[in-house]
């Protein structure tokens, strides 16, 4: 059995060291492979079927509210770039930029797309003419690369995946309904889907995304008390439309500046859900993200007769992700493999249990073993998956929930900060210099003003003056 545990002993615990825990875990799972490019990675099959699944439920979402999928350039010239400043520079410190095509000098650097606002801006003052030709709920499937100084699989990446949706609109309100619809769609995708609870809120001005006149965001609690920003929707207002022009004819036959909308997710979600569910075996992927969600593993495969029972229940189990695990390594090694790649259900089937019509079922998420007769293990797995998915909800939520503290004044802040982990909710008196002195004073970040706000107390809790919002604080990734 020494050997068998081999896989499981080559991760380091996550108690001794989190980030070494969690490369381990990316690249002992099969989910990633480094390059000789430096910042950016290989999405193996075992990591890419995960983003397929996520990207697969996200779209059905996009599309039931009317969103279509389009398909921009790369490119974005530097002129376009620059003309929305506080884009630009939000920007600048990580663009990549193209100098040469071939072996000719550009006349114009290109810059390869950070974002797509400018782009979708430059299409939208052509596209749209008239009131009849709005609104535009556009969103397009692609990669962005930011030259990151550090990077980390998933976390971030110099280029990656992700979905950028843009819209335009004929009124503001339109325009943060939209914003709104999005951000509580990806709120609710995360927790239905990923078993992953956040807290859904607004960004303050100092965080919001450059350009826009509202950021929302999602904040998840991952396993090591750290924030992270899983999805965010902003509100642009007619600042980018002014910076390009963008009017259409309104029904009072008048010229007026549309109003639009950006969000987006991305594969750091993958990151999201080693941190939230994995443990010192590796992975634990929710059943509904998991590509694949039964493992049959034959135990004495050899023996007549085993390996076609397993090919059988594959077939009576069709109605999952199943496979089966035929290789000729041993049970032993078998197991702690799928335990890594953290299949949902392990089934084991040998002659013993062929002669009594029942087979071993084994959760990923609690490692409890269930006998169930072959006559109704379809049943029972269906239902069972549908529990591990409810399950590991509940665990992350109870998580997060024990993780969360409250703050009234400064000493129990910094006292938090220094023995726990996780969010604490204080509130703040608005002011930008007040939020950096708290980020520069302790490392934790505001991560969003929740919707659900709390009255804590009437005063900042770093320098007490009037309270405006209460807000989520916390270190992060």
């Amino acid at each position: 059995m020494a050997k068998d545990k081999k896989l499981v002993e080559q991760i380091t615990s996550m108690e001794d060291d989190f980030a070494q825990w969690y490369t381990d875990v990316c690249v002992k799972a099969d989910l990633i492979a480094y390059t000789s490019v430096k910042g950016c990675m290989v999405l193996k099959p075992a990591g890419y079927a995960i983003w397929e699944l996520i990207q697969k439920q996200l779209d059905e979402r996009f599309k039931a509210t009317g969103v279509e999928n389009v398909y921009l350039p790369m490119f974005i010239p530097e002129s376009l770039l620059e003309k929305e400043k506080d884009h630009v520079e939000g920007f600048a410190p990580e663009v990549a930029w193209v100098t040469h095509g071939g072996l000719n000098e550009l006349q114009e650097r290109m810059c390869v797309r950070p974002t797509s606002e400018t782009l979708f801006c430059d299409f939208y003052k052509d596209d749209i003419q008239s009131y009849r030709d709005l609104p535009k709920v556009y969103n397009q499937w692609c990669s962005v690369v930011r030259w990151e100084k550090e990077t980390r699989p998933f976390l971030r990446s110099r280029e990656f995946l992700w979905q950028e949706g843009h819209t335009a609109h004929a009124t503001a309100e339109e325009a943060e309904e939209r914003t709104l619809q999005m951000l509580n769609l990806y709120a609710d995708f995360c927790e239905d889907v990923l078993a992953m609870p956040v807290i859904r809120g607004q960004k303050t001005e100092k965080e919001k995304f450059a350009g826009a006149e509202a950021t929302y965001t999602i904040e998840a609690l991952m396993h090591d008390g750290k924030a992270l920003q899983s999805g965010t929707s902003h509100n642009f207002g007619n600042g980018f439309a002014k910076a390009f022009d963008i009017q259409y004819t309104s029904k009072d036959n008048k010229l007026e500046y549309v109003y639009q909308t950006s969000w987006g997710m991305t594969t750091r979600l993958i990151g999201a859900i080693i941190m939230v569910h994995g443990d010192n075996s590796g992975l634990v992927l929710p059943p509904k993200v998991a590509p694949t969600q039964v493992m049959i593993v034959p135990v004495m495969q050899k023996k007549e007769g085993v390996l076609e029972k397993a090919a059988e229940l594959k077939e009576k189990l069709s109605a999952y992700r199943v496979k089966v695990d035929d290789s000729d390594k041993n049970p032993g090694w078998k197991f702690a493999e799928q335990e890594m790649r953290g299949i949902p259900i392990r089934v084991e089937i040998g002659p013993r249990d062929i002669e009594a019509n029942k087979a071993l079922l084994v959760r990923r998420d609690t490692g409890e073993k269930i006998e169930v007769s072959l006559d109704e293990i379809d049943t029972v797995v269906g239902e069972l998956l549908e529990t591990i998915q409810k399950d590991m909800y509940n665990k992350a939520l109870k998580h997060r929930d024990a993780n969360t503290h409250t703050a009234t004044n400064w000493d129990e802040f910094t006292d938090i900060i220094e023995h726990k982990q996780g969010f604490i909710k204080a509130m703040w008196c608005g002011e930008t210099e007040c939020e950096e002195a708290i980020k520069d004073e302790t490392g934790a970040s505001t991560r969003c003003m929740p919707f659900r706000q709390e009255q804590l107390s009437g005063v900042c809790v770093h320098c007490g003056k009037p309270a405006k919002k209460m807000v989520y604080f916390g270190r992060a990734y």
